[in-house]
């Protein structure tokens, strides 16, 4: 229930002199005793209220949410949750909009790999056909090849063999994300490697293919200087891509918008979007799950201290709609002292909030602990149970023995109550459901884990990725940066990770320089010397 302020005796004046002030002011003294002697209750009143609470940080799910009993659910055994969000007109388009977006990146994807594709197929083929084209076009002139030549056949072979594999495990791995540039260090060197591949066709056409040259054994060294030429251009692919970024040198502090948690990365000389990948990765792995439902107490609590207040007015009725002249000027007074009354009003409550806010944490871990001792005594019971069972099992008959499924079920019930009673004590109703709570407890029987194992899982947060991907998993990022996405981190550099419950603030500092010196303490200058006193205790 709002809290109303009530202020009695409230007035107002507007004159051009002191003499009409005085009079105006003795005429509504008069009118005031008049009102007061005929009925007390006749006074006017104004009531000022704000705006309906909205929620703060924008969040949808906390209009759709409701106050529920923690007692609901006594003869169910079933763990739901409710909807959070709501589709509106805004919301298809949005999502059509997103699902386009997503045709295009699959498609720039896929053209991205066809490309990767053609340029592998042009370096390997390439030695091949410089082998293979002098026999197909002048066979009748090329000199015999000796044991030296063919060495390097075997040479060629297994180079070629070392190259295709060091590719397919540099270059053709699963992709982890897709990023919203491209990666310039991958982009200069397939244009490299493109470039080092056209530049040995044409010295090729123009040395060997024109003039018919003889020297086979010389034309199957150039294939060979081809391929240590490309293992080197991947040796190179190697240190750009792989060992640069390994030496740590900014540390990186990550921020949830929504309630502030952070975490804190070291990482090497990395571009913004790819420091940004490996920001959301960690994220998933170290930040625990995201949950709008524990944002819900400060909101409704910030809503409540933002209720309406009424104001009286005991000099007469307030003008409904002020005409034109100098009335104006009376009204927008009244509206400014309202305004003011407000504010301080305000001022006040606020002042006593704090009260408010330590009592009602009080009563909320009071009522979080009372829960989780229940909840810790079913299920240790719930454990006893199937203790017996399995001990019970050895002397029955093969029909009536178990899985962990059917153990899972059986006991589920007789904890399903006080794990309901906590998970919405706790806010976490929406992040387990029955089957992922009969499938963990199936989990934890099948690997003889206790009682405690199992409830770790309720007790405390894990990280992100230990939830169903459905209460988690966002399906696009969006990155919002100053500087150019494929630009180097530098020292305080700011960008943000968006998703569509909140956003991740990332801050970069350069780790500094460390300058250390040496001193030398000679092991023989440890000596020491006994003090004792003339007076002594015995």
């Amino acid at each position: 229930m709002d809290t109303e302020s009530t202020y009695s005796g409230y007035s107002y004046y507007s004159g051009r002199s002191k003499g009409s002030h005085r009079h105006s002011e003795r005429t509504r003294d008069r009118d005031r005793h008049k009102s007061r002697s005929k009925d007390s209750r006749s006074e006017k009143s104004v009531t000022i209220n704000t705006p309906p609470a909205e929620p703060l940080l924008g969040d949808s799910s906390v209009r759709g949410e409701t106050v529920q009993d923690d007692n609901w659910g006594e003869t169910t055994t079933a763990v739901t949750g409710t909807s959070e969000h709501s589709l509106s007109q805004e919301d298809i388009v949005r999502i059509t909009k997103d699902l386009e977006d997503s045709v295009g990146l699959d498609c720039r994807r896929y053209l991205a790999r066809a490309l990767a594709v053609i340029l592998g197929l042009l370096v390997f083929l390439t030695p091949l056909a410089f082998l293979v084209l002098p026999h197909l076009l002048w066979p009748e002139r090329l000199q015999s090849c000796g044991t030296a030549c063919e060495g390097l056949f075997i040479s060629v072979a297994f180079k070629l063999l070392i190259l295709l594999l060091a590719v397919w495990a540099l270059f053709f791995r699963p992709a982890r994300a897709g990023l919203p540039r491209v990666f310039v260090f991958r982009a200069l060197l397939a244009v490299l490697v493109l470039l080092f591949v056209i530049s040995y066709w044409l010295f090729y056409g123009v040395r060997i293919l024109d003039s018919q040259d003889e020297n086979y054994q010389g034309i199957v060294q150039y294939a060979v200087s081809l391929v240590d030429a490309l293992l080197f251009i991947h040796y190179l692919a190697i240190v750009l891509l792989e060992l640069r970024q390994l030496q740590p040198s900014f540390s990186l502090c990550v921020t949830r918008s929504t309630d502030g948690e952070t975490r804190h990365y070291n990482l090497g000389q990395l571009s913004v979007q790819r420091a940004a990948l490996a920001i959301i990765e960690h994220y998933y792995c170290d930040f625990p799950v995201h949950n709008p439902a524990l944002l819900s107490a400060s909101k409704s609590r910030a809503a409540k201290h933002l209720a309406g207040l009424k104001v009286y007015n005991v000099d007469g009725e307030f003008p409904a709609a002020p005409a034109e002249g100098p009335g104006n000027n009376a009204a927008a007074g009244l509206a400014h002292s309202q305004s003011r009354a407000m504010i301080a009003a305000a001022a006040r409550r606020r002042d006593t909030s704090h009260n408010e806010l330590y009592y009602e944490e009080a009563e909320h871990e009071r009522r979080v602990r009372k829960r989780k001792a229940r909840l810790v005594v079913a299920v240790e019971e719930a454990f006893t149970h199937i203790k017996r069972l399995q001990e019970e099992e050895q002397k029955k008959a093969p029909g009536d023995v178990m899985d962990s499924r059917e153990a899972a079920q059986a006991i589920f019930p007789s904890m399903a109550r006080a794990l309901q009673k906590y998970l919405r004590t706790t806010k976490q109703q929406h992040c387990h459901s029955m089957e992922s709570i009969q499938q963990h407890l199936a989990f934890c029987i099948t690997n003889n884990m206790t009682p405690k194992a199992f409830l770790e899982s309720y007790l405390s947060p894990g990280p992100t990725l230990q939830y169903s991907r459905d209460h988690w998993m966002s399906r696009q990022w969006t990155l919002v940066s100053e500087a150019s996405v494929t630009s180097g981190l530098k020292d305080g550099s700011v960008f943000l990770l968006k998703c569509v419950d909140f956003s991740l603030v990332v801050t970069a500092k350069k780790i500094p320089y460390i300058q250390m010196s040496e001193e030398y303490i000679d092991p023989k200058s440890h000596k020491f010397v006994l003090r004792l006193q003339s007076e002594t205790s015995v």
